[in-house]
């Protein structure tokens, strides 16, 4: 391996920093590791960064890690490369927004909102469709973006599991049930949505623990995606509010509570919000 880490005069070159910024914040935050998300060009830049730290002597050299994404494309150029064209982050967020807007607009669903609840509103599913629809893909693929797919209200996108969480919290609140625990009423006879809705969130912990091993957040992605579909299937398939048994009932509203409460941890382990209303 072959990498000038300080030029002929004595200036520092990008290596000479990173080699510097490492060793100083180990002191200053007191870690014995980190994780470096840089996409993949920087590769080799990363291997030989490591490697130099290790020589120095320095034994948290050995947990330092390179999460080597995949480049993000949109149909205009690269979101933000030296060459090329240029996507400005602040640009994109501002478009989706619009996006969202338009989108949100076409299906009339905000009609009691007042402008500042729609705007803050058309943010969230704005940043939420961004955010999602390039952390559901292996962050080590390279990724199409798409501004108009990614914010559709259907399919596997972050409005898609948003509004299926604010459909629960509409639920939630038209339900008249005070218990916050989900247990099984004893002699209960499940129903099948409800069994297949049950093993899908005993799944959780597990999923949270295979994505951090694996430095995947796709994996945490795609489980709510996964958890959605299941939530939609038992809301069209059983009765929650409208049944006349108050043991169903009960049951069945603290079952969707549970599936909200997972939704909002795990959109908010990837930094994505979720409106109460939508």
């Amino acid at each position: 391996m072959k990498k000038i880490v300080l030029r002929s005069d004595g200036t520092a070159v990008y290596m000479t920093q990173d080699i510097g910024t490492a060793i100083q914040r180990v002191k200053d935050f007191d870690i014995d590791g980190m994780v470096y998300t840089v996409g993949n060009e920087q590769d080799y830049h990363f291997k030989v960064l490591f490697l130099i730290l290790s020589k120095l002597g320095y034994e948290w050299a050995n947990n330092l890690y390179h999460l080597s994404y995949g480049m993000v494309d949109l149909p205009s150029g690269k979101m933000k490369s030296r060459e090329g064209t240029v996507v400005d982050a602040d640009d994109l967020i501002a478009q989706m927004t619009q996006t969202a807007k338009t989108i949100s607009e076409e299906l009339g669903k905000l009609g009691e909102y007042s402008s500042e609840e729609k705007d803050e509103l058309y943010k969230i599913i704005g940043l939420g469709a961004l955010k999602y629809y390039i952390l559901k893909v292996d962050p080590r693929k390279r990724i199409l973006f798409n501004p108009e797919e990614s914010v559709d209200f259907q399919g596997n996108t972050g409005p898609f599991i948003q509004y299926t969480y604010a459909r629960i919290q509409s639920i939630l609140r038209k339900a008249d049930v005070e218990e916050d625990k989900l247990n099984i009423p004893e002699g209960y006879e499940l129903h099948e949505k409800e069994k297949e809705l049950i093993k899908q969130l005993q799944t959780y912990p597990d999923t949270i623990q295979l994505a951090a091993e694996n430095h995947s957040p796709a994996l945490i992605a795609n489980y709510t995606y996964d958890l959605v579909k299941e939530f939609n299937s038992f809301y069209q398939n059983v009765t929650i509010l409208g049944t006349s048994d108050e043991v169903e009932k009960n049951f069945r509203v603290q079952l969707s509570k549970a599936v909200g409460n997972t939704i909002k941890s795990a959109f908010g382990l990837l930094g994505i919000q979720v409106p109460e209303r939508m």
